[in-house]
């Protein structure tokens, strides 16, 4: 539940701010001049504030639309990402985003047509090459959708630009509004995934393995595009075990034919994420593992990922054929 709505001042009358503040009507509502006022304070405890996040409803000015890092895609050599949305509702260990902001807090901009101006843009400029925008970057695709609309509003977007390919990708079983629609050939539902043992232990208030399978195959069902993430591999003494019976587990139930994409990639940190990561979870055993610096990266070392990697591609290719096989090696 969220207690507190922190609002800009300049989109308190924004319908969708409206919307928003009638699904928490018990919610104090703070006014603010610009929502950075509240978001990169300093001395903030992100630990502390995961506990009971409030929301921020701000507008975007800037950055609404930008060139994805490299090694982060499916194929295409034209690939961006946006955010709807900065922080997620769930609390995974490893996430990058507990490194990266000051703020435990969701910050949601409530202007999206300014995203479509920018998509437009970018499609325009490559000429009808086909482009990948990629969703759930920054948060998760659809865990808030009943909240945020935002799926809701960008679906119609994509659907009437078909050299543009979306990703959402998302941990969510929030599929309702997909499943109530037609599936659209340019859009994936790409859904991440570790071993229970390691969702378990890492993965606070994200739905179970099997959940997730059950909200994939109801969106099987309805011939919807959908994308396979283990990313990122988590070492264990048992890993090799555990990944074994992940894959067993996921593609008993899914149809092959069903996806796009199937992508790995080893746990891996820019060095100052690592840093303040650690100073909020000092006793997390996940960074008391077998982590090197690599050119300013927090990783395993290199023997280790290449073994892992190397394990569990093998096991995943009996499952998959390799032209939907995307591999993330990336160190910097």
């Amino acid at each position: 539940m969220i207690r507190h709505l922190y609002i800009e001042e300049a989109v308190t009358t924004h319908p969708r701010v409206q919307q928003i503040c009638e699904r928490y009507p018990k919610a104090a509502r703070i006014v603010c001049e610009r929502y950075g006022q509240v978001f990169n304070r300093k001395a903030q405890s992100f630990r502390l504030q995961k506990s009971q996040p409030s929301m921020i409803l701000a507008q975007k000015f800037d950055g609404f639309v930008l060139p994805a890092p490299p090694g982060y895609g499916v194929g295409s050599q034209c690939n961006y990402y946006f955010s709807h949305m900065l922080n997620c509702i769930y609390d995974c260990r490893y996430c990058f985003l507990q490194g990266m902001y000051r703020s435990a807090h969701y910050v949601v901009f409530v202007n999206y047509e300014d995203f479509v101006h920018v998509l437009d843009e970018i499609i325009t400029r490559h000429d009808g090459s086909n482009i990948w925008f990629f969703s759930g970057y920054d948060c998760d695709s659809l865990a808030l959708e009943p909240v945020t609309g935002f799926v809701d509003f960008i679906l119609p977007v994509f659907e009437s630009r078909p050299s543009a390919y979306l990703e959402l990708r998302t941990k969510s079983t929030q599929v309702r509004l997909l499943c109530a629609r037609e599936p659209l050939p340019n859009v994936v539902v790409a859904f991440s995934f570790t071993p229970e043992e390691i969702s378990l232990a890492l993965e606070h208030k994200v739905p179970s393995v099997s959940s997730r399978i059950e909200a994939m195959l109801q969106l099987q069902e309805r011939g919807w595009n959908l994308g396979l993430r283990f990313d990122p591999i988590i070492y264990t003494d048992a890993y090799r075990e555990q990944y074994e019976r992940l894959f067993c587990q996921v593609f008993d139930r899914l149809k092959i034919d069903s996806l796009r994409s199937v992508s790995l990639g080893a746990f891996r940190l820019p060095k100052q994420f690592h840093i303040n990561m650690l100073r909020s979870y000092p006793e997390e055993p996940l960074f008391a593992g077998p982590l090197n610096n690599i050119d300013g990266m927090i990783g395993y070392r290199k023997e280790l990922v290449a073994e892992m990697m190397g394990y569990c591609e093998e096991h995943l290719l009996k499952y998959i054929p390799r032209d939907i096989y995307f591999p993330c090696e990336v160190t910097t």
